[in-house]
Protein backbone atom coordinates (compact mmCIF):
# COMPACT_ATOMS: atom_id res chain seq x y z
CA UNK A 1 0.00 0.00 0.00
CA UNK A 2 1.64 3.86 -0.91
CA UNK A 3 1.85 5.75 1.93
CA UNK A 4 0.25 8.79 1.83
CA UNK A 5 2.70 11.23 4.16
CA UNK A 6 4.71 13.59 1.78
CA UNK A 7 7.51 15.94 2.69
CA UNK A 8 5.67 18.58 0.31
CA UNK A 9 3.32 20.06 2.84
CA UNK A 10 -0.30 21.28 1.45
CA UNK A 11 -0.22 24.94 1.04
CA UNK A 12 -3.70 24.72 3.01
CA UNK A 13 -5.74 22.62 5.59
CA UNK A 14 -8.97 22.79 6.89
CA UNK A 15 -9.71 22.99 10.18
CA UNK A 16 -13.48 23.32 12.23
CA UNK A 17 -13.29 26.63 14.62
CA UNK A 18 -15.44 26.81 17.48
CA UNK A 19 -16.75 30.10 17.60
CA UNK A 20 -17.69 31.69 21.16
CA UNK A 21 -21.25 33.08 20.96
CA UNK A 22 -22.71 34.83 24.41
CA UNK A 23 -25.71 32.82 26.15
CA UNK A 24 -25.38 29.75 23.31
CA UNK A 25 -22.72 27.17 22.26
CA UNK A 26 -19.83 27.89 20.35
CA UNK A 27 -20.73 27.52 16.76
CA UNK A 28 -18.56 24.87 14.39
CA UNK A 29 -17.26 27.48 11.45
CA UNK A 30 -14.60 25.86 8.68
CA UNK A 31 -11.47 27.29 7.73
CA UNK A 32 -8.94 27.39 5.34
CA UNK A 33 -5.92 28.17 7.05
CA UNK A 34 -2.51 28.79 5.17
CA UNK A 35 0.61 26.37 5.97
CA UNK A 36 3.59 27.88 7.49
CA UNK A 37 7.02 25.89 7.16
CA UNK A 38 8.41 25.92 10.53
CA UNK A 39 11.20 28.87 10.00
CA UNK A 40 8.27 31.12 9.03
CA UNK A 41 5.93 30.04 11.82
CA UNK A 42 8.34 31.64 14.44
CA UNK A 43 8.39 34.57 12.86
CA UNK A 44 5.00 34.82 13.07
CA UNK A 45 4.61 34.06 16.53
CA UNK A 46 7.45 36.40 17.26
CA UNK A 47 5.52 39.28 15.65
CA UNK A 48 2.11 38.43 16.74
CA UNK A 49 1.69 40.85 19.43
CA UNK A 50 0.39 44.43 18.81
CA UNK A 51 -0.88 43.31 15.34
CA UNK A 52 -4.81 43.83 14.57
CA UNK A 53 -7.24 40.82 14.45
CA UNK A 54 -8.27 41.14 10.93
CA UNK A 55 -4.63 41.24 9.54
CA UNK A 56 -3.39 38.30 11.49
CA UNK A 57 -6.31 36.37 10.44
CA UNK A 58 -6.14 37.27 6.71
CA UNK A 59 -2.42 36.08 6.63
CA UNK A 60 -3.21 32.75 8.62
CA UNK A 61 -6.54 31.86 6.43
CA UNK A 62 -7.86 32.17 2.84
CA UNK A 63 -11.00 30.97 3.48
CA UNK A 64 -14.29 29.86 5.47
CA UNK A 65 -17.44 28.44 5.27
CA UNK A 66 -19.86 31.27 5.77
CA UNK A 67 -21.90 32.27 2.84
CA UNK A 68 -20.29 35.86 3.20
CA UNK A 69 -16.86 36.36 1.36
CA UNK A 70 -13.90 36.24 3.24
CA UNK A 71 -12.58 39.57 3.21
CA UNK A 72 -11.03 42.34 5.72
CA UNK A 73 -14.68 43.96 6.03
CA UNK A 74 -16.53 40.50 6.98
CA UNK A 75 -13.84 39.50 8.87
CA UNK A 76 -14.10 42.21 11.11
CA UNK A 77 -17.64 42.38 11.57
CA UNK A 78 -17.01 38.45 12.90
CA UNK A 79 -14.72 39.40 15.46
CA UNK A 80 -17.01 42.86 16.11
CA UNK A 81 -19.94 40.81 16.25
CA UNK A 82 -18.32 37.85 18.43
CA UNK A 83 -15.64 39.21 21.01
CA UNK A 84 -13.92 35.78 21.45
CA UNK A 85 -13.66 34.74 17.55
CA UNK A 86 -10.36 36.30 16.74
CA UNK A 87 -9.07 34.26 19.59
CA UNK A 88 -10.28 31.24 18.88
CA UNK A 89 -9.25 31.47 15.17
CA UNK A 90 -5.85 32.24 15.84
CA UNK A 91 -5.75 29.89 19.57
CA UNK A 92 -6.97 26.83 16.91
CA UNK A 93 -4.15 28.01 14.10
CA UNK A 94 -1.67 28.06 16.34
CA UNK A 95 -2.30 24.80 18.01
CA UNK A 96 -3.10 22.59 14.60
CA UNK A 97 -0.38 23.67 12.56
CA UNK A 98 2.84 22.18 15.11
CA UNK A 99 -0.30 19.93 15.72
CA UNK A 100 -0.10 20.37 19.28
CA UNK A 101 -3.45 18.84 19.87
CA UNK A 102 -3.71 15.50 21.29
CA UNK A 103 -6.38 13.02 20.87
CA UNK A 104 -8.34 14.14 17.50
Amino acid sequence: MARKFSLNASPTFKLKVDIPIPGARPEKVEFTFRHKKRDDFVEFLAHLAGRQDVEVIQEIACGWDLDEPFDADNIERLTQSYLGAAAAIIEAYVTELPALRRGN
